[in-house]
């Protein structure tokens, strides 16, 4: 049966109906999401995210530069925490800098690879279960994770509670999904909201809606916003909707204007052109830099 979706009454975002069981969850993440032929085209492979480590690099290299300018120092020995850690490509970016890395990770074959590449502290846990996580720190990444979680409020209140320092960073991505540009090219193309595919996510949020649910747990908002609307394409006649070779084309198309962008010293101008996606609700992803109240 296909799933439902329902709009969270106080929060604004969608969630899937019914939510699937840990069980479910469980056997999707072990059968599919980490799988470089999976017929999901996602960034978790550690395939993609070799193949197009420049890419991924300048996204880590975003998230230092605002820590640095919110920390007002450098940030050698600060704490990072990756919660869902996948590869832990994020986590070894920032042990290269300096920064004390940790994290968790649900899967064996992520945990195995951090250790592998000297990520001493990568535990092999649920992202459930984070009251067991004992110490505090500066900066935590929730990174592409709240979308799969079956109760999203409560590990952003247990990351406050036993993660986050008081005057730590909370750095969040996450889908921008029923964005204008999907919903349009869903009408016009009858595209059947191909975004919405549980037991893969779960929750879809806007902008607004996930800045809602931060304030709702206790988060201040520090900063917005947003990547290349990847899905302006289809409305340019470009159908990669069940075409990944279509979608691998236009995802190279952004990663080249982005290239191009900060080699012709435009880097300022792009992070405000995102910025103001943001504003708008729209864009492929949300980005939203929180502090605890």
């Amino acid at each position: 049966m296909k799933s439902k979706k329902n709009k969270d009454p106080k929060y604004g975002f969608f969630t899937a109906d019914p939510i699937p069981t840990k069980e479910e969850v469980d056997a999707f993440y072990e059968k599919e999401f980490y799988d470089s032929n999976s017929k999901y085209f996602n960034n978790s492979s550690l395939l993609i995210q070799e193949q197009q480590s420049d890419f991924f690099n300048s996204r880590w290299e975003k998230i230092y530069d605002f820590s640095k300018s919110f920390f007002k120092s450098e940030l050698l020995n600060k704490k990072v925490f990756d919660i869902g850690f996948g590869f832990a490509q994020a986590l070894i970016y920032f042990k290269n800098k300096g920064l004390k890395v940790s994290g968790l990770e649900p899967s064996n074959e992520g945990v195995k690879y951090a250790k592998d590449q000297g990520i001493k502290n990568a535990y092999q846990c649920s992202i459930e279960n984070l009251e067991e996580v004992k110490d505090k720190h500066d900066i935590v990444l929730l990174l592409n994770v709240l979308e799969h979680l079956r109760d999203p409020k409560k590990v952003l209140l247990d990351i406050k509670s036993n993660v986050l320092n008081e005057k730590g960073l909370l750095i969040i991505d996450v889908p921008n999904d029923f964005n204008d540009f999907q919903i349009v090219a869903n009408n016009e193309y009858d595209l059947n909201e191909w975004w919405f595919y549980p037991p893969n996510h779960i929750n879809y949020f806007s902008h607004d809606s996930l800045k809602s649910l931060l304030k709702g747990c206790g988060y201040n908002i520090e900063y917005c916003t947003s990547s290349f609307p990847l899905d302006i394409f289809l409305l340019f006649g470009d159908q990669y909707v069940g075409n990944p070779e279509l979608g691998r084309e236009c995802h190279n198309k952004r990663v080249n204007f982005e290239r191009l962008m900060v080699k012709h010293n435009k880097k300022e101008k792009l992070n405000t052109f995102y910025e103001s996606l943001a504003k708008l609700n729209l864009g492929r992803s949300i980005s939203i830099y929180a502090t605890p109240i």
